[in-house]
């Protein structure tokens, strides 16, 4: 039996019929040969390390060594070479510090390591590219300071090298002690050129701006791609706006009123500017006092040509304007764990010891097995084997308690057949289990150029990748998981995630916390990311009654903002917005739409206190929401069928799963088991379609949470949360009308009817808007009209049938009340 071990810190792999090898892919060949030359890289750095630092110990004891030819090495010496690394050290050493650059050359050591690791593993702690330049540079130049100092100061030759002392000895003698600078003055250029430098400005970049214009923040230049992202100072982001030339009184401007334009708002009144329509016009902004604008009437113009002048003239729409010294939080406010200190996840023994037990369990049932690979990941190692020809799936997938007990180990899962491979997976919980920290996750170079509408990381895969998901195409979460078990910091991760990657301006959520503790720490928000209703006292929906009104809210939200797509001929809110920051929209009638995101943290409280009244529209926004950027994350502890019903199972593809307590929890949320097997404490199981993930949630601690909204809650913001419309009273349905007296009408009761009858509409909407009353007034209101036989009864969604059809018969119906 032939044993064969393959990259031993992540890959276990043993071969048990050694006569069929497999010819090599070219993609492992090229893997192989990236290993070997990046070792290579390694073996070059240790030996320079040794050479040098040697040298610098022993000095000159092997000057005569190192002066011999390639004859007297051949022939031998009896004088012993007091280099670490030998007679090579010793020759290397004297090239590089005595003939060259002096101990500039030291430079050249983290050169090899960091390329050697890039090569090697495709790791960058600093771009290798970048560092190439920087060592180029300060090797030559700090050779000539030192060869300077050694010059005038008669020091030890090696200081400089060679290449030092030569240089400024012939610079000496030319410009005298203006050679030195010279030197420094070369040294000057490098960092103007190279790092971009301005005296007047801080040197370091807090921000990226890519091409979807969001600012991201960064830590590392690595994170930059040229032709994508260019930094972006915290004091030069009103630089990057597009200026908008400020419009006074009188002024008069040609074309589409542009959306951004200063002062209209401020200094127009409410008839000073007609409604604008795709004709161009000139128009004359006027005084309050004014009449309405003149208008006069130009030839008809195509609207895309309008649009690109409007572009020239003003620039694109800019969304974040309103914020324009908005700055993303930084990794600074994120822990940065010691990972070094941390136990060794799983050792070359534990691994050999739990295969030796699978072989030996699946053989004491008469199943024999080919091949056996193990990948390590920070809470599972999945063991992935191919059977011998003849054996079923389905013997080994009723194995799962029996290898957990021959394993000895909590949280045994059986995959029938790994997706898209020839093999079958085992996985088996490490007995030290690495903790994921949410710096290392949201700081991770895949995240940071991660390009999806709503990027959300939730962890790390069993094969320690970083995991980045669009929210915005799953489309809607739900997620379930015992008490303890880690749903809460998975909330408060996606969370994290999406305020590290969009801007105020895009994106807002809204907060249903029935626990009234959980989701507390994103109050600061409230004038940033957070979204109410404008009544509503405080911004996070704790109060049971609220949420059903904050639901209907958003359905009514949805329906006006499809009615805009529709107008402007929009498929989905991205060409929407698009549209709009091409000017090609009429700002008096459309607005920049933000996505927003629905967190429901315990629905199982939610629907034993209001039932239907919450699941009717959560399954409406489930539906109809995606395309118009209405998102639904949904937990609850407990996933029975009577909490995650079939209507709002059906339409959430996206299921998240912690720990739970059942095989029937298991399949309730996922549609399969598996959950129940989970070991806790961030574990979890993510199915998107067909495709099950297993993960380990990164941690992110309650203090770090607070930090990143303090750091949001302390900039300027906007005067209040993003306001949703209020819901009709008719959505609220359901009301018990039988305490209403006709007798103690509302003042406003005969207007009320008379406006419904002439507009031929039953809108509690509308009472508001024309009477210009609050929101419970216009309820009562139209809950008197329906008992006066005025108007119909609930009708859901749409508008109440107005009973009345004329003005005389209603005033009989008053004159009679």
């Amino acid at each position: 039996m032939a044993k064969k071990i393959v990259n031993p810190t992540s890959t276990l792999q043993i071969n048990f019929d050694k006569e069929s090898k497999k010819d090599r892919v070219p993609g492992e060949v090229t893997y192989r040969i990236r290993l070997i030359l990046g070792w290579f890289l390694f073996f070059i750095g240790t030996l320079l390390t040794l050479s040098f630092v040697s040298s610098f110990v022993v000095g000159v004891a092997d000057q005569s060594e190192v002066e011999l030819g390639a004859a007297d090495v051949i022939a031998g010496s009896d004088i012993p070479v007091k280099n670490w690394a030998g007679l090579l050290g010793a020759k290397i050493a004297h090239f590089f510090i005595f003939r060259t650059f002096g101990w500039s050359s030291f430079l050249l050591i983290p050169l090899f390591f960091l390329s050697g690791l890039k090569l090697a593993y495709k790791r960058e702690i600093y771009s290798v590219d970048r560092l190439s330049w920087q060592v180029l540079f300060y090797i030559i130049w700090g050779s000539l300071i030192a060869g300077f100092v050694v010059y005038q100061l008669d020091l030890p030759h090696s200081f400089g090298g060679g290449v030092g002392f030569f240089v400024t000895e012939k610079l000496t003698q030319l410009l005298g002690y203006l050679s030195i600078f010279l030197v420094l003055f070369l040294g000057l250029v490098f960092f103007v050129l190279f790092y971009q430098w301005n005296p007047s400005k801080p040197k370091a970049a807090s921000a990226v701006l890519n091409k979807e214009n969001e600012l991201i923040p960064v830590e590392d230049e690595a994170f930059l791609d040229d032709d994508e992202s260019f930094r972006v100072d915290n004091e030069d982001l009103e630089t990057y706006r597009p200026h908008v030339p400020p419009v006074k009184v009188g002024d008069e401007v040609d074309g589409v009123l542009p959306a951004d334009l200063p002062i209209i708002e401020q200094q127009l009144a409410e008839n000073a500017l007609e409604e604008v329509d795709e004709t161009p016009f000139t128009f004359k902004v006027a005084d309050e006092d004014d009449a309405a604008i003149e208008e006069v009437e130009e030839a008809p113009m195509n609207s895309a040509v309008q649009a690109n002048d409007l572009v020239a003239q003003f620039g694109l729409y800019d969304p974040t304007a309103d914020l324009p010294k908005y700055v993303y939080p930084t990794l600074d406010l994120l822990k940065e764990y010691d990972q070094k200190n941390q136990t060794t996840q799983v050792t070359m023994d534990e691994l050999k010891e739990n295969k030796e037990k699978i072989v030996e369990t699946l053989l004491n049932y008469g199943i024999g097995i080919q091949k056996i690979e193990a990948t390590i990941g920070p809470t599972v190692t999945l063991y992935e084997i191919v059977p011998k020809a003849g054996v079923r799936v389905s013997k080994i997938t009723s194995l799962e308690d029996d290898l957990s007990l021959s394993l000895a180990a909590m949280g045994v899962r059986i995959i029938g057949q790994m997706p898209g491979k020839g093999t079958i997976g085992i996985e088996v919980a490490n007995k030290n289990r690495e903790m994921v920290p949410v710096r290392a996750v949201i700081g991770s170079e895949k995240f940071q150029k991660s390009t999806f509408d709503l990027p959300i990381t939730l962890g790390k895969t069993i094969s320690n990748e970083i995991f980045v998901a669009d929210l915005a195409k799953m489309p809607h979460l739900l997620m379930a998981g015992a008490t303890g078990q880690g749903k809460s910091v998975g909330l408060n991760m996606l969370l994290t995630s999406l305020i590290y990657k969009k801007h105020p301006a895009t994106l807002k959520f809204v907060l249903v916390d029935p626990k009234k503790v959980e989701l507390s720490l994103f109050n600061k928000l409230e004038r940033h990311f957070l979204a109410c209703l404008p009544d509503s006292a405080e911004a996070i929906i704790t109060d049971t009654k609220k949420v059903v009104a904050t639901l209907n809210s958003l359905c009514k939200e949805m329906d006006m903002r499809y009615d805009k797509l529709k107008i402007a001929g929009c498929r989905n809110i991205k060409e929407y917005n698009q549209k709009f920051i091409n000017r090609r929209l009429n700002p008096n009638e459309h607005d920049f739409m933000p996505y927003i995101v629905l967190v429901i943290d315990e629905l199982a409280d939610l629907m034993l206190t209001a039932g239907k009244e919450v699941e009717h529209p959560i399954a409406r926004l489930a539906q109809l929401a995606r395309a118009i950027g209405i998102h639904l994350v949904v937990a609850t502890q407990r996933p029975s069928v009577n909490v995650i019903t079939g209507t709002i199972k059906a339409n959430f593809p996206a299921r998240l799963s912690f720990k739970v307590m059942s095989k029937i929890d298991s399949r309730t949320i996922l549609d399969a088991g598996g959950a129940d097997q989970l070991v806790g404490m961030g574990d979890m199981l993510l199915s998107m379609g067909s495709e099950v993930i297993r993960l380990q949630c990164a941690f992110v601690d309650t203090p770090e949470v607070e930090e990143i909204c303090d750091f949001i809650g302390n900039q300027q913001g906007y005067t209040t949360a993003y306001l949703l419309p209020e819901p009709d009273s008719d959505e609220m349905g359901g009301q018990d009308r039988g305490d209403i007296d006709l007798g103690d009408r509302d003042a406003y009761f005969d207007e009320a009817a008379r406006l419904v009858v002439m507009h031929q509409q039953g809108s509690t909407s509308l009472i508001q808007r024309k009477l210009k009353l609050g929101y419970n007034r216009a309820g009562r209101l139209i809950d008197q009209l329906e008992i006066a036989g005025i108007v119909g009864s609930f009708g859901g969604s749409k508008a109440r049938e107005v009973l009345v059809k004329s003005e005389t018969e209603l005033e009989e119906i008053l004159k009679n009340l």
